[in-house]
């Protein structure tokens, strides 16, 4: 419930989180063209009637009742939108919020959620890879031009602009994806067994190796099947994982549907159960 968030963001604040993800989409179509790809069946995990709240509008509320809390997508649907949208979003977030966002980038996977948004679906990641280019500029504050194969910019400039350069994760598992994750500051990944999340980060490795990108990398991922202790937790941080994603109330029994308290006295109870001891 989007109605709990700042409450849920203070509880972590308190208990030893580094960050909140929060996931994207634009709507729910009345039917679907195509499987998701992140199950077996090709449904998808959420359902009609699942909160959608805009990212950037949520974690402005969660930043304005924290101090150190970080926030970052887990992914947002980069080209169904305007990339210079999207640079002012985050720009002014940033600023506003004391660098503490990050972009968390998936190509998207519904041409249905593209059509509603104007924008094409062919060619999204290409398309994509010039959008973060031009939001990287945008965010250094000069002045920019962009003649590129999608995007043409004349002469501007963006103002506020962060004091340093905002982090840039890639979600997917696809060679693309992570090809493109190796060339900027992150890896998102989806739910995996232990295994597949071990030979996934030994590709990122060898992608990485591949490219010249020298800045600090990150690994972010949702907890795998057997994560379920802090040995589990430990082996993540051994394989390279820096940020694990999870929603502490489910290792205690609990669902979306449970109540604020619960889902707080859980998130207590997951900092005394695992990030005090790793």
């Amino acid at each position: 419930d989007p109605k709990e968030y700042c409450a849920l963001a203070v509880a972590a604040e308190s208990n030893g989180f580094s960050s909140i993800a929060l996931s994207d989409h634009l709507i729910y179509p009345g039917k679907f063209s195509t499987p998701y790809p992140y199950t077996s069946d090709g449904k998808p995990r959420f359902r009609k009637h699942d909160p959608w709240p805009d990212p950037w509008i949520a974690i402005s509320a969660m930043a304005a009742v924290t101090k150190t809390l970080r926030f970052y997508t887990n992914v947002y649907v980069l080209p169904a939108r305007n990339p210079v949208h999207v640079a002012k979003f985050l720009s002014t977030l940033a600023v506003m919020s004391g660098n503490r966002v990050s972009l968390g980038a998936g190509m998207g996977w519904m041409p249905e959620e593209f059509a509603a948004a104007e924008q094409a679906f062919k060619q999204r990641g290409k398309r994509a890879d010039e959008m973060l280019d031009i939001i990287r500029k945008l965010w250094t504050g000069d002045e920019i031009t962009h003649q590129g194969e999608f995007y043409q910019l004349d002469a501007m400039s963006m103002s506020p602009v962060a004091d340093r350069p905002l982090p840039v994760f890639i979600g997917g598992f696809s060679e693309a994806a992570m090809k493109r994750a190796a060339k900027h500051d992150g890896w998102i990944s989806d739910l995996h067994s232990m295994a597949e999340l071990e030979q996934l980060i030994g590709k990122m490795n060898g992608y990485r190796a591949e490219t010249e990108n020298t800045k600090p990398f990150q690994i972010l991922s949702f907890a795998t099947y057997e994560a379920s202790d802090v040995a589990g937790f430990q082996k993540m941080r051994d394989m390279g994982v820096t940020t694990v994603c999870t929603m502490p109330w489910f290792f205690y029994g609990g669902s979306p549907a449970s109540s604020l308290q619960e889902k707080m006295d859980a998130i207590k109870q997951f900092n005394d159960d695992f990030i005090t001891k790793l």
